[in-house]
C-alpha cells in the first residue's frame, strides 16, 4: 500500500502530542525552579527538554531518510492515513487542451492546460471495528505539480474558473464522505508545452504535519506522487483499481 506515511500514523501523532506534553511540563518545572531560586536544578531540568527534543528531531530525520520516493501510474491510489482509517486518492483521467471556457469567457494557456480528475475514496477496508458510519472530513489538501527540472506548478486560478463556467470542477478536497463513498475533484494546471516528466504531488496542508516523525510533509522526507503524461501524450490506461 502507499501511503503519505512510513509510520503508523497513530503511532507518529502520539509521538508528537506526547514529546510537546513532556516540553510543556518541563517548561512548568523550569519556572517553578527559577521562582524558588534553583537555578542548578531548573538548568538540568532545560538539559534534559533539549536532550529530548534532540531525540526527537534525530527520529524525524532517521523515518524521512528511510522512507522511499515512488512516482504511480494512472489508476494507483495513494493513501493518506488517519487515526482510524484510510483516504485513497487516484487519478481519474487527464487531458491536454490549450484552452478552457465558453466562447465569450474562454481562458488560453500560456503552455498546455492539463485538466486532472482525481477520484477520492474513502477505503471502508481500513476503518477500525468500532469506527462505525460516521462521515469524515478529509484535512486539507494541497496540489502541485513537480517536472524533472525541479520546477513546481500549482491550479491556474483562470483554468479552474474557465472549467468551472462550462464542466465544472467536482467536489472540492474538504468534502465529507462515509466509509465506502468516492467523488472526483477537477484540478487545471497550466504547464510549459516543454515540461518533462511532471507528476501531480497531493498532500496535506497542515503545517503540524511538518513534525510528525514519518509524515511525508517532514523534512528530508521522500515523496508520493503520480505519474502525468507528457505534453501532446496520451494519458496511459488506468489499472484496475477498487471501487
Amino acid at each position: 500500500m502507499n501511503t503519505n506515511v512510513n509510520l503508523e500514523a497513530a503511532v507518529g501523532v502520539l509521538g508528537f502530542l506526547g514529546t510537546g506534553f513532556l516540553l510543556f511540563a518541563a517548561a512548568l518545572v523550569v519556572l517553578f525552579l527559577l521562582a524558588r531560586g534553583r537555578r542548578g536544578a531548573a538548568g538540568n531540568v532545560l538539559l534534559v527538554a533539549l536532550g529530548l527534543c534532540v531525540a526527537y528531531a534525530g527520529l524525524l530525520v532517521v523515518f524521512s531518510l528511510a522512507s522511499t520516493e515512488r512516482v504511480l501510474a494512472r489508476g494507483a491510489e495513494k493513501h493518506f492515513c488517519e487515526i482510524d482509517c484510510h483516504l485513497a486518492y487516484s487519478i481519474k483521467d487527464v487531458r491536454q487542451t490549450k484552452s478552457l471556457g465558453p466562447a465569450a469567457q474562454t481562458a488560453t494557456a500560456d503552455g498546455v492546460f492539463y485538466v486532472v480528475t482525481v477520484k477520492t475514496r474513502f477505503d471502508e477496508q481500513t476503518i477500525s471495528p468500532t469506527r462505525g458510519n460516521q462521515s469524515l472530513t478529509p484535512n486539507s489538501r494541497v496540489a502541485t505539480v513537480l517536472d524533472a527540472d525541479g520546477r513546481e506548478y500549482q491550479p491556474s486560478p483562470a483554468g479552474q474558473r474557465a472549467l468551472e463556467l462550462t464542466e465544472g470542477t467536482g467536489m472540492p478536497f474538504t468534502t465529507p464522505l462515509r466509509p465506502g463513498e468516492s467523488y472526483t475533484t477537477e484540478l487545471v494546471f497550466d504547464l510549459p508545452a516543454d515540461v518533462r516528466a511532471p507528476r501531480l504531488l497531493i498532500h496535506e496542508g497542515e503545517t503540524v504535519t511538518h513534525f510528525i516523525i514519518g509524515h511525508e510533509n517532514s523534512p528530508l522526507h521522500k515523496k508520493t506522487a503520480f505519474q502525468l503524461p507528457a505534453p501532446g501524450a496520451q494519458a496511459e490506461q488506468p489499472a484496475p483499481a477498487r471501487g
